[in-house]
C-alpha cells in the first residue's frame, strides 16, 4: 500500500509498476517461477499491461487478469455473439451461478495496440435496482449488465479447464476480496489519517498495515479451524482476543499469564498462543 494525494489519478502507470515491484519483491525465489497478478479496472492501461507482458523471462511465467472499461466496440462485438455461446458462469467452489453467464469475446474484437495474445472474457448478469440508472443504452435494449476482463492466460499447466472462459471469470473475481480488505485496514486504523504532515501520514500508514498483516497471520496460522475467529472482523478480534480479561503475575522466578476461567475465548486464546510459540524460529 502507497499513500498518494488526494488528486492522483487511478490510472497511473508509474504508481502501479511502483506498487508493483514493490508486491514482487516480497515473494520468495522459490516462488517467483510462476506468478499471477490481479488488477481492477484501473489497470486496463497499456503501459501497464506492456510492463506485465515484459516480466515474462525464461524464467518466470507472468499470467494477469485486469478488469476492462467497456467501450462502444465492446458492445458492437458482445451484441454478435449467439446466445449459445454464453456459459453458466462458476461459484469459487466450482458450483455452477444460476443466472449468471460468460462467453468468450477475443475473436470478435479487434485489440489493435494491446499486447498479442490478450484474451476477453465478458460476464452478464440481471441488474440490481442501485444498478439501474448506470446502465449505457445498450445495456438498458438487452437487459443485461456487461463486465469484461482481459488477460493473457491461455492454459495453466496442471489445472484443467484453466483455459475455459468460466474458469478465467471466476478467477478475476476472487480478486474481489482484496476491497474486503481494504475496508478492514481502514477498521485497522486507516479510515482518518492522524495528521497534516505527509511523513506522519505515512508512518501511521505502514503501521495500520503492519496490525492488519499480524491479524490476518494470526487467524491464518493459528484460528484457522476456530470457525467464530476464522474470518472475524478486526472488532470482534479485539473483544475476543486482543482485549485479554487477564493478569501477568510472576511467581518462583517465572511470568504467569491468569485467565479469567469464565471467559468464553479462552481456549481460543490458549490454542492460539501454542501453536504461534510452537512455530519454527525464522531463520
Amino acid at each position: 500500500m502507497e499513500l498518494r494525494p488526494g488528486n492522483a489519478g487511478a490510472n497511473t502507470v508509474a504508481d502501479h509498476v511502483r506498487v508493483l515491484a514493490a508486491a514482487l519483491a516480497q515473494i520468495p525465489h522459490s516462488s517467483q517461477a510462476k506468478i499471477l497478478i490481479r488488477v481492477d479496472g484501473a489497470g486496463a492501461t497499456h503501459g501497464l499491461l506492456e510492463h506485465l507482458e515484459a516480466l515474462n523471462t525464461a524464467r518466470r511465467t507472468v499470467r494477469y487478469s485486469v478488469g476492462w472499461k467497456m467501450t462502444d466496440a465492446d458492445e458492437r462485438a458482445i451484441a454478435k455473439l449467439p446466445e449459445g455461446t454464453w456459459e453458466t458462469s462458476l461459484k469459487q467452489n466450482g458450483d455452477l451461478q444460476e443466472g449468471y453467464f460468460v462467453a468468450e469475446l477475443s475473436d470478435l474484437n479487434t485489440r489493435d495496440g494491446w499486447p498479442q495474445g490478450m484474451r476477453l472474457i465478458v460476464r452478464r448478469v440481471k441488474p440490481s435496482g442501485r444498478q439501474l440508472g448506470k446502465l449505457t443504452a445498450f445495456e438498458k435494449k438487452t437487459g443485461w449488465r456487461y463486465s469484461i476482463t482481459a488477460t493473457n492466460i491461455r492454459h495453466m499447466w496442471g489445472i484443467a479447464g484453466s483455459h475455459q472462459s468460466q474458469f478465467l471469470d471466476a478467477l478475476h473475481r476472487s480478486h474481489a476480496g482484496v476491497e474486503d480488505r481494504v475496508r478492514t485496514n481502514k477498521a485497522m486504523g486507516l479510515h482518518n489519517l492522524p495528521s497534516k504532515s505527509w511523513e506522519m501520514n505515512r508512518g501511521w500508514m505502514l503501521g495500520a498495515n503492519l496490525a492488519a498483516d499480524l491479524d490476518a497471520w494470526v487467524r491464518l496460522l493459528a484460528l484457522h479451524d476456530i470457525d467464530d475467529l476464522a474470518d472475524a472482523e478486526p472488532d470482534t478480534m479485539r473483544f475476543r482476543l486482543y482485549h485479554l480479561p487477564a493478569r501477568l503475575t510472576t511467581h518462583a522466578r517465572r511470568r504467569w499469564l491468569r485467565i479469567d476461567s469464565t471467559w468464553p475465548w479462552a481456549m481460543a486464546f490458549t490454542t492460539c498462543w501454542q501453536r504461534l510459540t510452537d512455530l519454527p524460529a525464522v531463520t
